[in-house]
């Protein structure tokens, strides 16, 4: 691709350079030039009332001979983690459109349920299971999933964007020459060309951007948790489970495991809890989390946070849910002190009931929120923390 300027259509005007974000468009001698640093947005053709800036698109030779839609479902401990289940209801929804299969790869050690992915919609489970692959080496999770992707030439592959995600799924798509859209919080088929739309929050969350990826193979996505709500599961459904073999001496790990420490800060988990209570940067300071730490501790609740406390060193990282944390879907979700900026509410918003408590009745909060209490959080947090006390005979 690249961009051409038409001199005799330019007239110099200057339309395009206040609109481009990156600066590089300037107005010498009554023409347009383009300097260097150009990512091809497109921004300064649709300010062009004369049309004569264009973009140039070369093409590229499709990869052929790919077909069907992954899941990679992850495990810890032997135990499936649920976003496994969600882009397994999704994917079954981008297969069923592709008119193509649905295939779960699972890989770890001992791992409970995988027939469980075949009653959420696989059609096939690819399932490597060896003692070296307990620990989540990611040298190893990175061998067995490009081996099985070249023998196999899916289409498209799905990924959770956790941790784990966000750490070896690049690799696997670096290795394959192939692209990656990450932290996709929508996916779909489009009904033309049948490639996967990929859409993502990108400038801070303040554009929805939709990515395509038209001519490499397979199409690669992290989702974020929770984003897709798992489907029911259906144990009428008929699978094929196919063991994979590993050999731990074909693949060289240049990292070795020495401990897995886990978060003692959380007592719930946020990415499992019904129930999860959250601080902004209404609270003022770090001492004041202890206020609604109590309100979560009587309700069983998590302790959540927006970015502003942890960014402050008020609370550790592995409480911030909105778009650079934990995305979270509980069945409640109670919202003290915080303002709602978009990149929070793009970690929470599809809980199902959500309170805020906040003194600015203009809070974008509680454009969102399902109940809203307009107060000072430090008078009415410890008033609820009291009356649930009292509903459960805790005093």
């Amino acid at each position: 691709m690249g961009i051409e300027i038409d001199l005799e259509k330019c007239t110099g005007c200057g339309a395009c350079e206040p609109v481009c974000p990156f600066g590089v468009i300037e107005v010498i001698d009554d023409k347009a030039q383009v300097g260097e640093g150009c990512n091809l947005c497109g921004a300064c053709v649709e300010a062009c009332d004369f049309d004569a800036i264009t973009i140039e698109e070369v093409e590229q030779a499709v990869s052929e001979g790919f077909q069907g839609v992954w899941v990679f479902a992850e495990q810890r401990d032997g135990r499936l983690k649920g976003v496994a289940y969600e882009l397994l209801s999704q994917g079954r929804k981008l297969a069923d459109k592709l008119e193509t299969e649905l295939c779960a790869v699972c890989i770890g050690h001992n791992v409970e349920g995988a027939e469980q992915l075949v009653a959420y919609g696989a059609d096939k489970v690819y399932l490597a299971d060896d003692p070296a692959l307990a620990d989540h080496q990611e040298d190893f999770y990175t061998g067995v999933l490009v081996d099985l992707i070249r023998k196999h030439r899916p289409e498209i592959i799905l990924a959770g964007a956790t941790a784990m995600g966000r750490s070896f799924i690049p690799r696997v798509a670096s290795i394959l020459y192939t692209g990656l859209t990450a932290d996709c919080t929508g996916l779909d088929i489009d009904p033309e060309s049948k490639l996967l739309l990929q859409t993502r929050p990108t400038f801070g969350g303040n554009v929805m951007a939709t990515i395509m990826c038209q001519a490499k193979r397979p199409q690669m996505s992290t989702v974020r948790p929770h984003v897709f709500k798992r489907s029911a599961p259906d144990d009428s459904r008929q699978g094929e489970i196919i063991k994979v073999d590993f050999d731990k001496e074909a693949v060289t790990s240049r990292t070795r495991l020495l401990d897995f420490i886990e978060d003692l800060t959380e007592k719930v988990k946020l990415d499992d809890a019904d129930i999860i209570v959250s601080g902004g940067r209404g609270l003022g300071k770090p001492e004041n989390f202890q206020i609604i730490k109590e309100l979560a501790d009587v309700l069983g609740a998590a302790l959540g946070s927006s970015r502003p406390p942890v960014d402050d060193g008020w609370i550790p990282y592995s409480h911030q849910v909105g778009q650079t944390g934990k995305t979270v879907c509980p069945k409640l979700y109670i919202a003290c002190g915080i303002s709602g900026a978009v990149q929070h509410l793009a970690g929470m918003q599809t809980a199902d009931v959500i309170v805020a408590i906040n003194e600015d009745h203009n809070a974008p909060i509680f454009q969102v929120a399902t109940y809203g209490i307009i107060g000072d959080l430090f008078e009415l947090v410890p008033m609820l923390t009291d009356r649930f006390k009292k509903a459960r005979g805790l005093e």
